[in-house]
């Protein structure tokens, strides 16, 4: 059974139906960024592209609107890590850096780079210790790992995305009676 058999069941509760129905719906819509820069917002949408591509959909799985609109609304994990700054500035000076890096590199902006040039420059970003001057105060791997999870979290809180991976597993109604090992309900695969 896929995500969207079991959305209309009684195995899944109303607030979540909501919400999955809702990341279904905003599949394909056109947004407008409410938090970021249209130039930085292209940017994250780019940078989405090539940390978790999609090239077998015809419909990408929106990640870039979902991160745009929890940092307008200023909604945290209420947790950080102490060496980044806040979210907000965190992705404003991140997002600046990986443009710094792509000059610095390749005398171009990200979005105008090959697939393998945006790769170097993530991986660059990744490593911890990329070109730029944003990276003297904002640590660059410690934000690399953040908007990784929030990239992933993202991808994966989607209907599509849990359908991929075979996940019919919402814990939020009590309608689990096989959790022994091995055991599976019917509507699993």
């Amino acid at each position: 059974m896929s995500s969207q058999e079991l959305l209309p069941t009684a195995h899944v509760s109303a607030a979540t139906r909501a919400a999955l129905t809702q990341r279904l719906a905003a599949t394909g819509a056109a947004y407008t960024p409410q938090f970021l820069a249209p130039e930085a917002y292209r940017l994250l949408e780019a940078v989405a592209a090539r940390l978790l591509p999609q090239p077998e959909r015809p419909v990408p799985i929106p990640l870039a609107p979902a991160v745009d609109q929890r940092l307008a609304e200023g909604r945290a994990d209420g947790w950080r890590y102490d060496a980044l700054p806040p979210d907000r500035e965190a992705y404003r000076l991140g997002l600046g850096g990986v443009q710094e890096i792509a000059h610095s590199l390749f005398k171009a902006d990200f979005e105008q780079l090959a697939a393998n040039q945006q790769d170097e420059v993530l991986g660059a970003l990744a490593s911890g210790n990329p070109p730029g001057a944003t990276w003297q105060t904002l640590p660059a791997g410690r934000f690399f790992e953040e908007l990784l999870a929030e990239l992933t979290e993202t991808y994966y809180a989607h209907p599509w995305a849990q359908d991929e991976i075979g996940y019919v597993g919402y814990a939020d109604l009590p309608a689990w009676t096989k959790i022994g090992l091995n055991e599976k309900e019917a509507r699993e695969v």
